[in-house]
C-alpha cells in the first residue's frame, strides 16, 4: 500500500518537526546541501500549523517524535544505535527518548489475555493489577500465578499496535522512495535500507513471543555468571501479543539513595554491569543491547537483573576475535597491530598503507590514555576508531556501531554509580582472558576439530562429489589455458584428503 495516499501523513510530519524545531537538526545532521535546505525551508513553514507542537521542554528532536506517536518514538530508538547515520549529536538527542505513553484500559488488556491464553483471566492469574509501566508497544503488569502463587510480570501489546505501525512504517518506505528518487546524493545513507531494518526491529517487538526467545538464550548463556539474574520466562502463559515472566524485585540501578540505603557496593556494581557486558559480547557474542538504568535492578542480594529483551545484539565469533585483537591492542598500546587486524579482516582495502594507518590510530589512541582514569571512555574510542576507518574506506559494520552505542550506555551506567571508575583497568582482564582462550595455540586446535568434525559429515558425499565436479569438467569444453581440469583435480584431492584426515579425527574422538 506504498503510495501517494501516505503524502498526507508526511505531510503532518513535515509540519510537525518544523514547529518543533527538530527540521533544523536534521538537515544539520545529514549535512543537506543549500537548496535543499531552502526548499524544506518554504514548503515547511506554511504548513507547520498542521503539526502537533509537543512539549517545549524537550530538546528539538524528541519532542516531535514524541508527539508524532508510538512508531515515531521506536523509530527514534532504533536511529539513536546508528551513529553513522544521523550523526553524533542527533544521536545523542535520540538517546533520551522516553519510550512512555498513557496506559489503554484494565478492560481491554484483560480482552487481550483472554483472546491470546484462551483462558478466563481468574483462571491463570489470582491477582492482575493495573499498569505498572506503559510504552509505545504494550504495557507492563503485576500479577500472581494461580498455579504457584509465583508473582509475575504480564506484558500485554497496545490493541491495534500492528495496524498503527503497518501504517506509519509503510509512510516510512515512502517518504524512503521519494527521498532516493528526487535526491541522488542522499542514496549512499540507504534510506531504504535504513527503513527495512526498522521494519525487521519492529516485527520483532510485535510478536512478543520471539522476545521471549531471547529472554530465554540470554538466559542459557548467562546461567553460570556470578552476581547476574534474570527473569524466568512463563512460557504456558505466553504468547504472541502477551508474554509472562518472574517478577523482578530490587531497586532501580539508577536510584543511588535506593542503593545506599540497601547497603549496596556501588563501585562493585559499577565495575560488574561493565565487565558482564563486555563478557556478553566477548564470550557469547550475545549481549543486551538497551541496558540502561531503567531495564536494570539490584536484587536484595545484591545481583544485578536485567530485563525488557527487545533489543539484542549479535556478534559472529570471527568478529569478535577481531574485536578482542582490536581492543587488546589499544590497551597495549600496540597500534601496528591494531592496524594489520583491520587490513587482516578486510575491514580497511589492501590497497591503503598500513603505516599510515597505523599512525593514524596512534593519534586516536594516544589523547585517550592520556586523560585522567575518570575520563577514559571505551566508547569514544570506539567512535573516534570509527571515524577514522571510514576515512581509509571501510564499510559500515552495523553489528560495531550497535555495539559501540550499548558501550557508551553500560559506560554511562557504570560511571553514574561509580564516577572514579577506570574503564581500562576493568575491562582489561575480561579481554586478556578472552584472548587466552581464543587466540593462540588452543584455539588453533579447537578451530581445527571443529572443521574436521564438519568435514568428517560431509565424508560419505565427499567421492560423490567430486565425481560429479569431474563429470562437468568432461561435459564443459576446457578454457584454453586449461585450468579447468587442473582444479577439478586439486579439489578432488583436497576433499579427499580432507575426508580422510577427518575419519582419521572422528575415530580418534570415537576412541
Amino acid at each position: 500500500m506504498r503510495g501517494p495516499h501516505n503524502i498526507w501523513r508526511l505531510a503532518r510530519t513535515g509540519a510537525t518537526l518544523e514547529r518543533t524545531g527538530a527540521m533544523k537538526i536534521i538537515l544539520d545532521a545529514y549535512d543537506a546541501p543549500p537548496l535543499l535546505r531552502v526548499a524544506a525551508r518554504i514548503i515547511g513553514w506554511p504548513i507547520q500549523f498542521l503539526g502537533d507542537k509537543g512539549d517545549p521542554a524537550m530538546p528539538p528532536a524528541t519532542r516531535a517524535l514524541t508527539a508524532l506517536g508510538p512508531a515515531y518514538i521506536k523509530f527514534g530508538q532504533v536511529l539513536s544505535t546508528r551513529p553513522d547515520l544521523v550523526g553524533d549529536e542527533l544521536a545523542v538527542q535520540l538517546r533520551v527518548l522516553q519510550d512512555k505513553l498513557p496506559p489503554f484500559s484494565m478492560q481491554a488488556a484483560r480482552q487481550a489475555v483472554e483472546a491470546e491464553l484462551d483462558r478466563p483471566l481468574e483462571s491463570i492469574y489470582s491477582e492482575f493489577s493495573p499498569p505498572v509501566a506503559a510504552a509505545s508497544i504494550a504495557q507492563v503488569h503485576r500479577a500472581r500465578l494461580v498455579d504457584t502463587g509465583e508473582e509475575v510480570a504480564v506484558k500485554v501489546l497496545r490493541p491495534g499496535i500492528e495496524r498503527a505501525f503497518r501504517k506509519d512504517v509503510d509512510a516510512f518506505y515512502f517518504a524512503a522512495w521519494c527521498i532516493e528518487f528526487l535526491s541522488p546524493s542522499f542514496r549512499r545513507l540507504r534510506p531504504s535500507d535504513v527503513i527495512e531494518h526498522f521494519d525487521g526491529v519492529v516485527k520483532g517487538e510485535l510478536d512478543l513471543r520471539l522476545e521471549a526467545a531471547s529472554a530465554s538464550q540470554f538466559a542459557a548463556n548467562t546461567e553460570g555468571d556470578e552476581g547476574f539474574a534474570l527473569p524466568t520466562v512463563k512460557w504456558h502463559e505466553s504468547s504472541r501479543r502477551v508474554m509472562t515472566m518472574s517478577w523482578a524485585e530490587g531497586a532501580a540501578l539508577g536510584d543511588n539513595a535506593a542503593l545506599d540505603a540497601a547497603g549496596h557496593d556501588r563501585v562493585s556494581l559499577g565495575e560488574r554491569v561493565l565487565q558482564l557486558f563486555l563478557n556478553h559480547a566477548l564470550r557469547d557474542g550475545y549481549f543486551h543491547a538497551d541496558m540502561h538504568q531503567g531495564n536494570l535492578k539490584v536484587a536484595p542480594n545484591g545481583d544485578i537483573i536485567a530485563y525488557d529483551f527487545g533489543i539484542m545484539g549479535h556478534i559472529d565469533e570471527y568478529t569478535r576475535r577481531v574485536y578482542a585483537e582490536i581492543l587488546y591492542g589499544f590497551i597495549k598500546r600496540d597500534y601496528q597491530r591494531v592496524a594489520e587486524v583491520h587490513f587482516e579482516a578486510g575491514y580497511v582495502p589492501a590497497d591503503r598503507d598500513v603505516d599510515e594507518f597505523a599512525r593514524a590510530l596512534r593519534a586516536v589512541g594516544e589523547p585517550i590514555f592520556g586523560m585522567d582514569a575518570n575520563h577514559i571512555s571505551m566508547g569514544r574510542l570506539l567512535s573516534y576508531l570509527f571515524e577514522v576507518t571510514e576515512r581509509f574506506g571501510m564499510e559500515t559494520r552495523t553489528e560495531l556501531i550497535l555495539l559501540q552505542r550499548t558501550m557508551v550506555v553500560v559506560e554511562g551506567v557504570a560511571r553514574s554509580l561509580s564516577p572514579q571508575i577506570n574503564i581500562w583497568q576493568v575491562a582489561r582482564p575480561i579481554v586478556e582472558d578472552y584472548i587466552r582462550g581464543n587466540l593462540g595455540p588452543r584455539a588453533l586446535a579447537r578451530d581445527l576439530g571443529r572443521t574436521a568434525m564438519v568435514l568428517a559429515r560431509f565424508g560419505p558425499r565427499l567421492p560423490r562429489l567430486v565425481e560429479q565436479a569431474l563429470i562437468r569438467q568432461v561435459a564443459e569444453p576446457e578454457p584454453p589455458q586449461g585450468g579447468g581440469w587442473r582444479n577439478a583435480v586439486l579439489w578432488g584431492a583436497l576433499g579427499l584428503v580432507c575426508g580422510l584426515g577427518a575419519a582419521a579425527v572422528a575415530w580418534l574422538v570415537a576412541g
